[in-house]
C-alpha cells in the first residue's frame, strides 16, 4: 500500500473539506484509490489528509494527471490557507 499525507491549514470549514473529498470521490474515481481520512487538530484549522492507494503505481498516476492538478488547484487548494506540506510513502502494517 502506497500513499500520501498532507498537512495543512484550513481557510475555511472541515465541513468544506469533507465535502470537496466526496465529490473528488464521486467524480473522480481513480484506479488504485483505497482511502482517505481528515484529522483536524484541537486547534480547529491543522488538518491532516491521509491518503491511500493500490501501490506507488496508481499513486504517481494520480499525481502526473492534468485533470487531477485542475481538481487539487480549483476545488482543493482553495479551502487552505496556504501551501501544505506533503509526504509521500509506503504505509506498513
Amino acid at each position: 500500500m502506497y500513499g500520501t499525507v498532507m498537512i495543512g491549514t484550513l481557510a475555511g470549514s472541515i465541513e468544506d473539506l469533507r465535502l470537496a473529498a466526496k465529490a473528488w470521490d464521486a467524480e473522480r474515481q481513480v484506479p488504485g484509490f483505497v482511502s482517505s481520512e481528515a484529522l483536524v487538530g484541537d486547534d480547529g484549522t491543522t488538518v491532516i489528509n491521509v491518503v491511500k492507494f493500490t501501490d506507488k503505481a496508481a499513486y504517481l498516476a494520480l499525481a502526473d494527471d492534468p485533470a487531477q492538478d485542475e481538481w487539487w488547484t480549483t476545488k482543493m487548494r482553495p479551502l487552505l490557507a496556504a501551501d501544505p506540506q506533503w509526504y509521500d510513502g509506503s504505509w506498513e502494517s
